[in-house]
């Protein structure tokens, strides 16, 4: 894992945005040279469309999910993402290359140079999304425990990263069951350092509860780590390789002692500012859509358009949200607040579509204007569920730290929850954001937001 601006990147994403970009280049290149009829000059135009088009179809692809690392998708549907990406980039290539101003070279030629390239990447990335055979990024890692926290680091590893490789597991003093299977259980006959450094192991994963009473080899794990071994921490590890900071693995020292969970002056004026230009923005670009939204709501059910609402942002601070209607006017005649579910007889048909494609939440970028919301951060709830969650679920209330937003880092990575278990799924993804926001991070997250409306992942 790669970490840039507080966010952690994989290396692997990284490598192959990387192939992504400079494959279609080359070819388009190597194109120009073996027709050649043009000079130097000419091939630094055509570097620089081509450049262009492989830009353009790593935005695209982001958005498709084509580089989406953890994900519950068959074959056949990462295969229809790409087969939709490749039908994308024919009209993409040809404008592109049709004003290529060199006359001497054939567009056509470097055309199909470059969709050839892009079919190439595709097919790679469709084999090695859901292939588990090794690589040249194959990383090596051994858990240290035995129990049911090296159970699930163990589970999570081999769902989330296929290039993980778990030597095995080396038991821990303290542990009082052994869930893991015996024959992934190393001996100990050597030490944890002599074991880690004959495996040739990249990296310690320390997955046990109890640390406390020499519970963990300490000289030898600094010895590890002293000899280029990286040692992590459960909580350390599932926010690296998930974006999570898991419940289940936290304590309020880390909360405390750790790195993030910063809120400076700075940072608050440099997201404001940010706020108001977007937010601006993005109303005025987004009128003549809310105005037709409007109408189709009278025309379907009647007044009143909006739908005001009282959530908990900032502090624990009430304020009214505003959304489209898309619920019946008697949603919640009986007064007893209900989560929505899937294919809720409540919402209206203008309601579900306008839910789909997330045009009910454009009213809330007045929220924004006025600094009761954010464009980034952890949705608002209301007050009865916040009563709930909070007695229920452990740092709950954390996440009011930073103001509520229109979308967020658990909106983009989760679908939509409508229990309490999904609400801890979805805390866990706010606790990453309140520990690393920065505008960096939600500019990755309103990157991702449009991924999640086009394909209507997560739509209620």
């Amino acid at each position: 894992m790669i970490k840039v601006f507080n966010h952690w990147f994989h290396r692997k994403t990284l490598a192959q945005v990387a192939v992504d970009l400079m494959f279609p280049v080359v070819c388009v290149m190597l194109a120009a040279m073996w027709i050649g009829r043009g000079g130097q000059p000419s091939l630094d135009k055509v570097s620089f469309y081509a450049v262009v088009f492989a830009l353009t179809m790593i935005i695209l692809n982001a958005w498709l999910g084509i580089y989406q690392r953890v994900h519950d998708r068959t074959r056949t549907e990462t295969q229809a993402r790409a087969v939709l990406s490749l039908y994308l980039a024919i009209p993409l290539a040809y404008l592109v290359f049709s004003v290529l101003a060199v006359a001497e070279v054939d567009r056509g030629f470097m055309l199909l140079s470059g969709l050839a390239a892009l079919f190439a990447t595709l097919v790679h990335r469709v084999h090695s999304a859901h292939s588990r055979t090794g690589s040249l990024l194959s990383h090596r890692v051994l858990v240290f425990g035995v129990g049911k926290e090296a159970e699930n680091v163990g589970r999570v590893l081999r769902k989330s990263d296929p290039d993980i490789e778990i030597v095995g597991f080396y038991p821990s003093p303290t542990d009082t069951e052994i869930v893991v299977p015996a024959q992934v259980i190393l001996s100990q006959a050597m030490s944890l350092s002599d074991t880690a450094h004959s495996l040739k192991v990249d990296e310690i994963i320390v997955a046990v509860r109890e640390r406390r009473g020499g519970a963990l080899p300490l000289r030898e794990l600094l010895e590890c780590k002293l000899s280029g071994v990286k040692v992590l921490d459960l909580a350390s590890y599932f926010e690296r390789a998930l974006g999570q900071i898991r419940i289940d693995s936290l304590r309020v020292s880390w909360l405390i002692f750790g790195e993030g969970f910063r809120q400076s002056w700075r940072r608050a004026s440099v997201k404001r500012l940010f706020d108001i230009v977007a937010a601006s923005f993005l109303l005025l670009l987004s009128l003549p859509v809310m105005l037709v939204t409007a109408i189709l709501i009278v025309l379907e059910d009647g007044f009143p358009v909006f739908y005001r609402q009282e959530r908990v942002g900032l502090d624990g601070r009430l304020f009214k949200v505003i959304k489209f209607r898309s619920m019946r006017n008697d949603a919640e005649s009986d007064g007893k607040p209900r989560w929505a579910t899937a294919d809720d007889d409540r919402v209206t048909r203008v309601g579900r579509f306008i839910r789909r494609v997330r045009i009910d939440e454009l009213p809330q970028l007045y929220s924004v204007l006025t600094g009761d919301m954010s464009l980034v951060g952890p949705r608002p709830e209301r007050p009865f569920f916040v009563d709930q969650l909070t007695r229920d679920i452990p740092f709950y209330a954390v996440r009011h730290s930073v103001k509520p937003g229109v979308t967020g880092w658990a909106q983009v990575s989760y679908h939509y929850g409508s229990t309490v278990d999904d609400s801890i799924q979805k805390l866990q993804y706010d606790l990453y954001y309140v520990k690393n926001h920065s505008l960096f991070l939600d500019l990755v997250i309103l990157f991702q937001t449009v991924g999640v409306v086009l394909t209507g992942k997560g739509a209620r």
